[in-house]
Protein backbone atom coordinates (compact mmCIF):
# COMPACT_ATOMS: atom_id res chain seq x y z
CA UNK A 1 0.00 0.00 0.00
CA UNK A 2 1.00 3.78 -0.15
CA UNK A 3 3.45 5.16 2.36
CA UNK A 4 1.74 9.23 2.28
CA UNK A 5 3.14 11.98 3.95
CA UNK A 6 3.57 12.71 7.58
CA UNK A 7 2.94 16.26 7.51
CA UNK A 8 0.16 17.64 9.64
CA UNK A 9 -0.42 13.79 10.70
CA UNK A 10 2.17 13.22 13.44
CA UNK A 11 2.92 16.00 15.80
CA UNK A 12 6.09 17.99 16.46
CA UNK A 13 7.37 18.07 20.19
CA UNK A 14 5.18 21.86 20.60
CA UNK A 15 2.64 20.38 18.87
CA UNK A 16 1.78 18.00 22.10
CA UNK A 17 -0.20 19.45 24.91
CA UNK A 18 1.20 20.35 27.82
CA UNK A 19 -0.96 18.25 29.68
CA UNK A 20 -0.22 15.04 28.07
CA UNK A 21 3.56 15.88 27.27
CA UNK A 22 6.40 13.43 27.90
CA UNK A 23 8.60 15.69 29.68
CA UNK A 24 11.25 12.83 30.42
CA UNK A 25 11.45 9.23 29.69
CA UNK A 26 10.24 7.11 32.58
CA UNK A 27 13.46 5.34 33.84
CA UNK A 28 11.71 2.34 35.49
CA UNK A 29 14.85 0.50 37.35
CA UNK A 30 13.00 -0.90 40.21
CA UNK A 31 10.84 -3.88 40.34
CA UNK A 32 8.92 -5.75 43.06
CA UNK A 33 9.74 -8.84 44.53
CA UNK A 34 8.69 -10.18 48.74
CA UNK A 35 7.59 -7.04 49.64
CA UNK A 36 10.54 -4.51 48.52
CA UNK A 37 11.33 -2.57 45.33
CA UNK A 38 14.60 -4.29 44.53
CA UNK A 39 17.18 -2.15 41.66
CA UNK A 40 18.23 -3.78 38.52
CA UNK A 41 21.97 -2.98 37.01
CA UNK A 42 21.43 -4.59 34.12
CA UNK A 43 20.29 -4.48 30.76
CA UNK A 44 17.01 -2.30 29.96
CA UNK A 45 14.02 -2.48 27.10
CA UNK A 46 13.79 0.59 25.73
CA UNK A 47 9.69 1.81 25.28
CA UNK A 48 8.87 3.52 21.98
CA UNK A 49 5.32 4.46 21.48
CA UNK A 50 3.31 4.14 18.18
CA UNK A 51 3.26 8.03 18.18
CA UNK A 52 5.57 9.47 15.96
CA UNK A 53 7.42 12.92 16.54
CA UNK A 54 9.55 15.08 14.56
CA UNK A 55 13.45 14.92 15.07
CA UNK A 56 16.44 16.02 13.06
CA UNK A 57 16.99 12.75 11.60
CA UNK A 58 13.12 12.44 10.57
CA UNK A 59 10.50 10.87 12.08
CA UNK A 60 11.12 8.59 14.98
CA UNK A 61 8.58 6.95 17.54
CA UNK A 62 8.47 9.16 20.98
CA UNK A 63 10.52 7.19 23.24
CA UNK A 64 8.01 6.60 26.22
CA UNK A 65 10.86 4.90 28.82
CA UNK A 66 12.79 1.72 29.80
CA UNK A 67 12.20 -1.01 31.93
CA UNK A 68 14.22 -3.66 33.50
CA UNK A 69 15.20 -6.80 31.19
CA UNK A 70 15.74 -9.81 33.81
CA UNK A 71 17.28 -13.09 33.95
CA UNK A 72 15.48 -16.35 34.85
CA UNK A 73 17.39 -15.69 37.91
CA UNK A 74 15.63 -13.15 39.22
CA UNK A 75 12.16 -14.24 37.67
CA UNK A 76 12.75 -17.35 39.99
CA UNK A 77 13.80 -14.91 42.97
CA UNK A 78 10.00 -13.61 42.55
CA UNK A 79 8.87 -17.36 42.27
CA UNK A 80 10.12 -18.24 45.50
CA UNK A 81 8.94 -14.75 47.23
CA UNK A 82 4.95 -15.91 45.82
CA UNK A 83 5.90 -19.55 47.04
CA UNK A 84 7.18 -18.93 50.63
CA UNK A 85 3.87 -16.56 50.91
CA UNK A 86 1.76 -18.87 50.12
CA UNK A 87 3.67 -21.44 52.48
CA UNK A 88 1.26 -24.50 51.15
CA UNK A 89 -1.47 -23.07 52.38
CA UNK A 90 -0.11 -22.03 55.61
CA UNK A 91 0.72 -18.53 55.02
CA UNK A 92 -0.65 -15.08 56.44
CA UNK A 93 -2.73 -14.25 53.28
CA UNK A 94 -4.03 -17.42 52.15
CA UNK A 95 -5.60 -17.97 56.08
CA UNK A 96 -6.97 -14.68 56.18
CA UNK A 97 -9.99 -13.81 56.89
CA UNK A 98 -12.02 -12.85 53.58
CA UNK A 99 -12.88 -9.45 55.62
CA UNK A 100 -9.15 -9.10 55.86
CA UNK A 101 -8.05 -9.85 51.85
CA UNK A 102 -11.14 -7.68 51.02
CA UNK A 103 -9.73 -4.56 52.84
CA UNK A 104 -6.14 -5.33 51.25
CA UNK A 105 -7.96 -5.28 47.75
CA UNK A 106 -10.15 -2.10 49.05
CA UNK A 107 -6.81 -0.07 49.84
CA UNK A 108 -4.73 -0.81 46.74
CA UNK A 109 -7.85 0.62 45.09
CA UNK A 110 -7.96 3.87 47.01
CA UNK A 111 -3.89 4.08 45.98
CA UNK A 112 -4.84 3.33 42.87
CA UNK A 113 -6.85 5.98 42.13
CA UNK A 114 -4.25 8.49 43.26
CA UNK A 115 -2.07 7.77 39.99
CA UNK A 116 -5.16 7.36 37.42
CA UNK A 117 -3.43 10.38 35.46
CA UNK A 118 -0.18 9.34 35.16
CA UNK A 119 -1.27 5.65 34.44
CA UNK A 120 -4.22 6.88 31.59
CA UNK A 121 -1.27 9.20 30.04
CA UNK A 122 1.02 5.77 29.87
CA UNK A 123 -1.46 3.97 27.90
CA UNK A 124 -2.04 6.41 25.61
CA UNK A 125 1.61 6.82 24.87
CA UNK A 126 2.73 3.44 25.37
CA UNK A 127 0.19 1.61 22.85
CA UNK A 128 -2.00 4.49 20.96
CA UNK A 129 -5.11 4.07 23.13
CA UNK A 130 -7.61 7.52 22.82
CA UNK A 131 -7.20 9.33 25.78
CA UNK A 132 -11.45 8.78 26.30
CA UNK A 133 -10.71 4.89 26.07
CA UNK A 134 -7.54 5.08 28.27
CA UNK A 135 -9.76 7.19 30.73
CA UNK A 136 -12.83 4.28 30.65
CA UNK A 137 -10.17 1.80 30.61
CA UNK A 138 -8.87 2.42 34.29
CA UNK A 139 -12.44 3.55 35.36
CA UNK A 140 -13.28 0.40 34.29
CA UNK A 141 -10.85 -1.25 35.93
CA UNK A 142 -11.68 0.74 39.71
CA UNK A 143 -15.56 -0.37 39.08
CA UNK A 144 -14.36 -4.25 38.15
CA UNK A 145 -12.24 -4.23 41.49
CA UNK A 146 -15.37 -2.82 43.45
CA UNK A 147 -18.17 -5.38 41.68
CA UNK A 148 -15.50 -8.14 43.00
CA UNK A 149 -15.57 -7.45 45.82
CA UNK A 150 -19.42 -6.92 46.32
CA UNK A 151 -19.50 -10.46 44.60
CA UNK A 152 -16.84 -12.26 46.76
CA UNK A 153 -19.17 -11.08 50.05
CA UNK A 154 -22.19 -12.67 48.32
CA UNK A 155 -20.24 -15.36 47.62
CA UNK A 156 -19.17 -15.87 51.23
CA UNK A 157 -22.42 -14.86 52.65
CA UNK A 158 -23.75 -18.19 50.86
CA UNK A 159 -21.09 -19.93 52.22
CA UNK A 160 -21.75 -19.22 55.67
CA UNK A 161 -24.02 -21.65 56.71
CA UNK A 162 -24.07 -25.43 57.16
CA UNK A 163 -25.61 -28.39 55.42
CA UNK A 164 -26.89 -31.39 57.24
CA UNK A 165 -27.65 -34.48 55.18
CA UNK A 166 -27.79 -38.05 55.44
CA UNK A 167 -26.11 -37.68 58.65
CA UNK A 168 -23.25 -35.50 57.93
CA UNK A 169 -23.17 -31.74 58.78
CA UNK A 170 -20.63 -29.88 56.22
CA UNK A 171 -19.48 -26.38 55.66
CA UNK A 172 -18.79 -25.47 51.77
CA UNK A 173 -16.57 -22.72 51.15
CA UNK A 174 -14.20 -21.72 48.71
CA UNK A 175 -10.07 -21.96 48.98
CA UNK A 176 -7.25 -20.78 46.86
CA UNK A 177 -4.95 -23.21 44.63
CA UNK A 178 -1.95 -21.67 45.41
CA UNK A 179 0.68 -19.35 43.11
CA UNK A 180 -0.93 -17.61 40.32
CA UNK A 181 1.12 -15.81 37.26
CA UNK A 182 -0.78 -13.39 35.56
CA UNK A 183 -0.36 -12.10 31.89
CA UNK A 184 -2.48 -9.86 30.59
CA UNK A 185 -2.62 -8.38 26.91
CA UNK A 186 -1.33 -5.47 25.08
CA UNK A 187 -4.72 -4.29 23.76
CA UNK A 188 -6.22 -3.83 27.67
CA UNK A 189 -2.94 -4.47 29.85
CA UNK A 190 -4.32 -3.02 32.70
CA UNK A 191 -8.23 -4.39 32.25
CA UNK A 192 -7.60 -7.27 31.29
CA UNK A 193 -4.38 -7.98 33.54
CA UNK A 194 -6.87 -7.01 36.24
CA UNK A 195 -9.29 -9.38 35.65
CA UNK A 196 -6.91 -12.33 36.38
CA UNK A 197 -4.77 -10.54 38.63
CA UNK A 198 -7.43 -8.85 41.48
CA UNK A 199 -9.54 -12.17 41.61
CA UNK A 200 -6.95 -14.58 42.22
CA UNK A 201 -5.21 -12.46 44.92
CA UNK A 202 -9.13 -11.72 46.84
CA UNK A 203 -9.35 -15.14 46.71
CA UNK A 204 -6.18 -16.13 48.60
CA UNK A 205 -3.50 -16.83 46.23
CA UNK A 206 -0.17 -15.34 46.08
CA UNK A 207 0.70 -13.83 42.27
CA UNK A 208 3.81 -13.02 40.04
CA UNK A 209 2.47 -10.21 37.49
CA UNK A 210 4.09 -10.15 34.19
CA UNK A 211 3.16 -7.36 32.54
CA UNK A 212 2.45 -7.43 28.52
CA UNK A 213 5.26 -6.96 25.98
CA UNK A 214 3.46 -3.48 24.80
CA UNK A 215 1.81 -1.60 27.99
CA UNK A 216 5.02 -2.19 30.61
CA UNK A 217 5.42 1.37 32.36
CA UNK A 218 1.85 1.90 32.86
CA UNK A 219 2.20 -0.81 35.97
CA UNK A 220 5.05 1.21 37.28
CA UNK A 221 2.49 4.03 39.11
CA UNK A 222 0.97 0.77 40.84
CA UNK A 223 4.39 -1.04 42.46
CA UNK A 224 4.39 0.83 45.71
CA UNK A 225 0.43 0.81 46.12
CA UNK A 226 0.70 -3.03 45.98
CA UNK A 227 3.77 -3.14 48.33
CA UNK A 228 1.83 -0.38 50.55
CA UNK A 229 -2.12 -2.81 50.04
CA UNK A 230 -0.86 -6.71 50.44
CA UNK A 231 2.08 -8.32 52.56
CA UNK A 232 5.30 -9.28 51.58
CA UNK A 233 5.13 -11.71 48.33
CA UNK A 234 1.73 -11.57 47.96
CA UNK A 235 1.93 -9.40 44.55
CA UNK A 236 5.51 -10.20 42.67
CA UNK A 237 6.63 -8.41 39.38
CA UNK A 238 8.43 -9.86 36.66
CA UNK A 239 9.97 -7.75 33.79
CA UNK A 240 12.10 -8.57 30.10
CA UNK A 241 11.28 -10.32 27.49
CA UNK A 242 8.86 -13.38 27.66
CA UNK A 243 10.36 -16.02 26.03
CA UNK A 244 13.17 -15.20 28.62
CA UNK A 245 11.78 -14.81 31.97
CA UNK A 246 8.61 -17.25 31.59
CA UNK A 247 9.57 -20.81 30.79
CA UNK A 248 11.72 -21.12 33.81
CA UNK A 249 8.56 -20.24 36.26
CA UNK A 250 6.31 -22.82 34.04
CA UNK A 251 9.38 -25.21 33.98
CA UNK A 252 10.21 -25.26 38.03
CA UNK A 253 6.75 -26.32 38.67
CA UNK A 254 5.66 -24.62 41.09
CA UNK A 255 3.38 -22.56 39.31
CA UNK A 256 -0.29 -23.81 40.16
CA UNK A 257 -2.37 -21.33 37.98
CA UNK A 258 -1.44 -19.91 34.56
CA UNK A 259 -3.49 -17.36 33.77
CA UNK A 260 -2.52 -15.85 30.11
CA UNK A 261 -4.01 -13.70 27.71
CA UNK A 262 -3.04 -13.44 24.29
CA UNK A 263 -1.99 -15.58 21.45
CA UNK A 264 -2.47 -19.83 22.07
CA UNK A 265 1.47 -20.68 20.24
CA UNK A 266 2.24 -18.75 23.45
CA UNK A 267 0.14 -20.40 26.03
CA UNK A 268 0.85 -24.12 24.44
CA UNK A 269 4.42 -23.38 25.54
CA UNK A 270 4.15 -22.15 28.51
CA UNK A 271 1.45 -25.10 29.57
CA UNK A 272 4.06 -27.61 27.88
CA UNK A 273 6.99 -25.98 29.98
CA UNK A 274 5.22 -27.10 33.19
CA UNK A 275 6.43 -31.01 34.80
CA UNK A 276 2.91 -31.30 36.39
CA UNK A 277 0.35 -30.65 33.74
CA UNK A 278 -2.52 -32.03 35.42
CA UNK A 279 -2.20 -29.94 38.96
CA UNK A 280 -2.10 -26.48 37.04
CA UNK A 281 -5.00 -24.82 36.46
CA UNK A 282 -5.58 -22.93 33.17
CA UNK A 283 -7.17 -19.83 32.63
CA UNK A 284 -6.56 -18.85 28.98
CA UNK A 285 -8.36 -15.68 26.70
CA UNK A 286 -6.72 -16.68 23.31
CA UNK A 287 -7.90 -15.68 19.82
CA UNK A 288 -11.51 -15.20 17.99
CA UNK A 289 -12.41 -14.57 14.49
CA UNK A 290 -15.79 -13.11 15.57
CA UNK A 291 -17.89 -12.79 12.45
CA UNK A 292 -21.50 -10.98 11.56
CA UNK A 293 -23.97 -11.95 9.96
CA UNK A 294 -25.95 -9.13 8.19
CA UNK A 295 -29.73 -11.00 6.79
CA UNK A 296 -31.44 -8.99 4.08
CA UNK A 297 -33.82 -7.48 6.31
CA UNK A 298 -31.05 -5.68 8.88
CA UNK A 299 -31.45 -2.34 9.47
CA UNK A 300 -28.56 -0.83 7.56
CA UNK A 301 -28.00 2.01 9.55
CA UNK A 302 -27.61 0.13 12.70
CA UNK A 303 -26.08 -2.41 11.30
CA UNK A 304 -23.68 0.15 9.68
CA UNK A 305 -22.40 1.76 13.10
CA UNK A 306 -22.42 -1.42 15.27
CA UNK A 307 -20.37 -2.84 12.65
CA UNK A 308 -18.24 -0.29 12.34
CA UNK A 309 -17.63 -0.15 16.65
CA UNK A 310 -16.98 -3.64 16.40
CA UNK A 311 -14.67 -3.45 13.80
CA UNK A 312 -12.46 -0.61 14.66
CA UNK A 313 -13.30 0.21 18.46
CA UNK A 314 -9.05 0.80 19.44
CA UNK A 315 -7.90 0.27 15.82
CA UNK A 316 -9.32 -3.41 15.38
CA UNK A 317 -6.81 -4.40 18.39
CA UNK A 318 -9.57 -6.16 20.61
CA UNK A 319 -10.70 -10.01 20.61
CA UNK A 320 -14.08 -9.82 20.40
CA UNK A 321 -13.40 -7.00 17.11
CA UNK A 322 -15.81 -8.48 14.43
CA UNK A 323 -12.86 -9.64 11.78
CA UNK A 324 -15.51 -10.61 9.27
CA UNK A 325 -18.58 -9.39 8.09
CA UNK A 326 -20.98 -12.07 5.96
CA UNK A 327 -23.36 -9.78 4.29
CA UNK A 328 -26.26 -11.33 2.03
CA UNK A 329 -25.79 -9.93 -1.46
CA UNK A 330 -29.53 -8.76 -2.04
CA UNK A 331 -28.08 -5.24 0.25
CA UNK A 332 -24.42 -6.11 0.22
CA UNK A 333 -23.58 -3.61 -2.33
CA UNK A 334 -25.85 -0.66 -0.60
CA UNK A 335 -24.18 -2.17 2.91
CA UNK A 336 -20.53 -1.76 1.32
CA UNK A 337 -21.28 1.68 -0.16
CA UNK A 338 -22.70 2.58 3.63
CA UNK A 339 -20.10 1.17 5.36
CA UNK A 340 -17.11 2.86 3.45
CA UNK A 341 -18.35 6.09 3.84
CA UNK A 342 -18.70 5.99 7.47
CA UNK A 343 -15.07 4.65 7.66
CA UNK A 344 -13.69 7.56 5.56
CA UNK A 345 -15.86 9.72 7.81
CA UNK A 346 -13.35 8.40 11.13
CA UNK A 347 -11.22 10.52 12.83
CA UNK A 348 -7.57 9.69 12.77
CA UNK A 349 -5.13 10.97 14.58
CA UNK A 350 -3.51 11.59 17.79
CA UNK A 351 -4.50 9.65 21.33
CA UNK A 352 -5.51 13.02 22.90
CA UNK A 353 -7.38 15.01 19.75
CA UNK A 354 -10.92 14.62 20.79
CA UNK A 355 -12.86 13.10 18.38
CA UNK A 356 -10.20 10.09 16.93
CA UNK A 357 -11.08 6.98 16.49
CA UNK A 358 -8.08 5.62 14.72
CA UNK A 359 -4.75 5.76 16.10
CA UNK A 360 -1.08 4.72 15.34
CA UNK A 361 -0.17 0.84 16.57
CA UNK A 362 1.97 -0.04 18.49
CA UNK A 363 3.93 -3.37 17.36
CA UNK A 364 6.33 -2.72 14.84
CA UNK A 365 5.76 -4.87 12.24
CA UNK A 366 2.16 -4.45 11.75
CA UNK A 367 1.86 -2.00 9.16
CA UNK A 368 3.69 -4.55 7.01
CA UNK A 369 1.56 -7.39 7.76
CA UNK A 370 -1.37 -5.78 7.17
CA UNK A 371 -0.47 -4.52 3.94
CA UNK A 372 0.64 -7.34 2.75
CA UNK A 373 -2.96 -9.44 4.42
CA UNK A 374 -4.84 -6.80 1.85
CA UNK A 375 -2.76 -6.61 -0.60
CA UNK A 376 -3.49 -10.76 -1.14
CA UNK A 377 -7.21 -10.25 -1.29
CA UNK A 378 -6.43 -7.99 -3.92
CA UNK A 379 -4.64 -9.88 -6.22
CA UNK A 380 -6.95 -12.49 -6.07
CA UNK A 381 -10.21 -10.08 -6.93
CA UNK A 382 -11.22 -8.11 -3.51
CA UNK A 383 -10.80 -4.50 -3.44
CA UNK A 384 -10.65 -1.89 -1.46
CA UNK A 385 -13.66 0.14 -1.40
CA UNK A 386 -13.18 3.06 1.13
CA UNK A 387 -10.95 6.50 0.00
CA UNK A 388 -7.53 5.99 1.55
CA UNK A 389 -8.11 2.53 2.87
CA UNK A 390 -4.83 0.70 3.51
CA UNK A 391 -2.44 4.14 3.34
CA UNK A 392 0.54 3.87 5.87
CA UNK A 393 2.08 6.91 7.93
CA UNK A 394 5.33 5.25 9.74
CA UNK A 395 2.87 3.75 12.87
CA UNK A 396 -0.77 4.62 11.05
CA UNK A 397 -2.75 2.15 8.93
CA UNK A 398 -5.70 4.05 7.49
CA UNK A 399 -8.58 1.89 7.76
CA UNK A 400 -9.28 -0.38 4.97
CA UNK A 401 -12.55 -1.64 3.95
CA UNK A 402 -12.27 -5.01 1.75
CA UNK A 403 -14.84 -6.78 -0.15
CA UNK A 404 -15.83 -8.92 -2.06
CA UNK A 405 -13.57 -11.38 0.36
CA UNK A 406 -13.70 -15.57 -0.02
CA UNK A 407 -12.16 -18.58 1.12
CA UNK A 408 -9.13 -18.07 -1.02
CA UNK A 409 -8.20 -14.99 0.54
CA UNK A 410 -6.26 -15.11 3.72
CA UNK A 411 -8.20 -12.00 4.82
CA UNK A 412 -11.08 -14.94 5.41
CA UNK A 413 -8.86 -17.04 8.09
CA UNK A 414 -6.60 -15.07 9.72
CA UNK A 415 -6.88 -12.72 12.91
CA UNK A 416 -5.61 -9.72 10.76
CA UNK A 417 -6.14 -7.81 14.67
CA UNK A 418 -5.97 -4.82 13.23
CA UNK A 419 -7.92 -1.68 11.39
CA UNK A 420 -8.75 -3.95 7.93
CA UNK A 421 -12.72 -4.73 8.01
CA UNK A 422 -13.32 -7.72 5.15
CA UNK A 423 -16.93 -8.45 3.65
CA UNK A 424 -17.89 -11.57 2.30
CA UNK A 425 -20.91 -11.32 0.57
CA UNK A 426 -23.17 -14.39 0.64
CA UNK A 427 -26.63 -16.12 -0.66
CA UNK A 428 -27.11 -18.48 1.35
CA UNK A 429 -27.12 -18.69 5.20
CA UNK A 430 -25.07 -21.94 5.35
CA UNK A 431 -22.36 -20.32 4.13
CA UNK A 432 -21.57 -18.18 7.45
CA UNK A 433 -22.79 -21.05 9.50
CA UNK A 434 -20.38 -23.17 7.64
CA UNK A 435 -17.78 -21.17 8.37
CA UNK A 436 -18.53 -20.70 12.05
CA UNK A 437 -19.07 -24.59 12.36
CA UNK A 438 -15.33 -24.88 10.81
CA UNK A 439 -13.30 -22.34 12.26
CA UNK A 440 -10.98 -22.95 15.04
CA UNK A 441 -12.26 -20.29 17.34
CA UNK A 442 -15.38 -19.85 18.85
CA UNK A 443 -15.89 -16.91 21.30
CA UNK A 444 -18.87 -14.55 19.59
CA UNK A 445 -20.98 -13.83 16.91
CA UNK A 446 -23.46 -10.85 15.81
CA UNK A 447 -26.55 -11.23 14.10
CA UNK A 448 -27.96 -8.48 12.36
CA UNK A 449 -31.82 -8.32 11.00
CA UNK A 450 -35.66 -8.72 12.31
CA UNK A 451 -36.97 -11.50 11.64
CA UNK A 452 -37.69 -12.88 14.70
CA UNK A 453 -38.29 -16.45 13.12
CA UNK A 454 -34.93 -16.44 11.04
CA UNK A 455 -33.16 -15.24 14.42
CA UNK A 456 -34.39 -17.80 16.44
CA UNK A 457 -32.98 -20.40 13.88
CA UNK A 458 -29.52 -19.00 13.58
CA UNK A 459 -29.78 -18.84 17.69
CA UNK A 460 -30.32 -22.00 18.54
CA UNK A 461 -27.46 -23.47 16.84
CA UNK A 462 -25.08 -20.72 16.91
CA UNK A 463 -24.99 -20.65 21.27
CA UNK A 464 -23.38 -24.32 20.49
CA UNK A 465 -20.79 -22.96 18.42
CA UNK A 466 -19.80 -19.55 20.44
CA UNK A 467 -20.44 -18.73 23.90
CA UNK A 468 -22.24 -15.33 23.25
CA UNK A 469 -24.80 -14.68 20.38
CA UNK A 470 -24.87 -10.77 20.25
CA UNK A 471 -28.52 -9.44 18.27
CA UNK A 472 -28.40 -6.22 16.55
CA UNK A 473 -25.33 -5.22 18.38
CA UNK A 474 -21.39 -5.58 18.28
CA UNK A 475 -19.60 -8.27 19.81
CA UNK A 476 -17.98 -6.92 23.36
CA UNK A 477 -17.09 -8.14 26.55
CA UNK A 478 -19.13 -6.17 29.10
CA UNK A 479 -20.75 -5.81 31.23
CA UNK A 480 -18.80 -7.77 33.33
CA UNK A 481 -21.47 -9.46 35.10
CA UNK A 482 -21.83 -11.40 32.58
CA UNK A 483 -19.48 -14.75 32.10
CA UNK A 484 -16.73 -13.80 29.65
CA UNK A 485 -15.42 -17.37 27.67
CA UNK A 486 -15.29 -19.37 24.73
CA UNK A 487 -15.42 -22.62 22.47
CA UNK A 488 -12.52 -24.56 20.58
CA UNK A 489 -9.34 -22.89 20.70
CA UNK A 490 -10.41 -19.37 21.83
CA UNK A 491 -10.67 -19.35 26.15
CA UNK A 492 -10.15 -22.24 28.68
CA UNK A 493 -12.18 -21.37 32.15
CA UNK A 494 -14.82 -18.05 32.45
CA UNK A 495 -13.61 -15.02 33.35
CA UNK A 496 -16.85 -12.43 34.43
CA UNK A 497 -17.16 -11.01 38.18
CA UNK A 498 -18.73 -14.00 39.91
CA UNK A 499 -16.97 -16.74 37.25
CA UNK A 500 -13.68 -15.19 37.74
CA UNK A 501 -13.68 -16.03 41.80
CA UNK A 502 -14.44 -19.40 40.67
CA UNK A 503 -11.83 -19.63 38.63
CA UNK A 504 -9.08 -18.87 41.07
CA UNK A 505 -10.68 -21.32 43.91
CA UNK A 506 -11.64 -24.56 44.91
CA UNK A 507 -14.91 -26.19 46.33
CA UNK A 508 -13.16 -27.20 49.86
CA UNK A 509 -15.13 -28.03 52.80
CA UNK A 510 -15.47 -29.54 56.64
CA UNK A 511 -17.45 -32.61 57.19
CA UNK A 512 -18.15 -34.46 60.53
CA UNK A 513 -20.56 -37.14 61.40
CA UNK A 514 -23.61 -35.86 62.94
CA UNK A 515 -23.31 -36.56 66.85
CA UNK A 516 -23.32 -34.39 70.10
CA UNK A 517 -19.67 -34.55 70.61
CA UNK A 518 -19.12 -33.48 66.85
CA UNK A 519 -21.60 -30.74 67.20
CA UNK A 520 -20.42 -29.81 70.41
CA UNK A 521 -17.06 -29.16 68.77
CA UNK A 522 -18.45 -27.08 65.76
CA UNK A 523 -20.55 -25.22 67.69
CA UNK A 524 -17.15 -23.94 70.09
CA UNK A 525 -14.81 -23.25 66.68
CA UNK A 526 -17.66 -21.43 65.26
CA UNK A 527 -18.59 -19.67 68.90
CA UNK A 528 -14.93 -19.18 69.95
CA UNK A 529 -13.80 -17.96 66.10
CA UNK A 530 -11.31 -20.30 66.28
CA UNK A 531 -11.07 -20.80 62.57
CA UNK A 532 -11.18 -18.56 59.81
CA UNK A 533 -12.51 -20.88 57.04
CA UNK A 534 -15.37 -22.82 59.33
CA UNK A 535 -17.01 -19.55 60.48
CA UNK A 536 -20.84 -18.28 60.57
CA UNK A 537 -19.44 -14.84 60.33
CA UNK A 538 -21.87 -12.84 57.96
CA UNK A 539 -19.74 -9.51 55.65
CA UNK A 540 -22.03 -6.82 55.21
Amino acid sequence: MEQVSHDRFFPSDGDIPERFRLNAPLEQTGYLVDGEMRQWDGPFQEVRSPVCVRTESGWERQLVGRFPLLTPQESLTALDAAVRAYDCGRGSWPTLPVAGRIACVQEFARRMKGVRDEVVRLLMWEIGKTLKDAEKEFDRTIDYITDTIDALKELDRVSSRFTIAQGIIGQVRRAPLGVALCMGPYNYPLNETFTTLIPALIMGNTTILKPPRHGVLLFQPLLDAFREAFPPGVVNTVYGAGRTVTPPLMADGRVDVLAFIGTSTAADALQKAHPKPHRLRLVLGLEAKNPAIVLPDADLDLAVAECIAGSLSFNGQRCTALKILFVHTAIAAEFVKRLAAAVDGLAGGMPWVPGVMVTPLPEPGKTAYLTDIVADAVERGAAVVNVGGGRVRESYFSPAVVFPVDERMRLYREEQFGPVVPVVPFDDLETPVRYIVESDYGQQVSLFGQDAEQLARLIDPLVNQVCRVNLNSQCQRGPDIFPFTARKDSAVGTLSVSDALRSFSIRTMVAAKEGDMNKALIDRIVRERRSNFLATDFIL
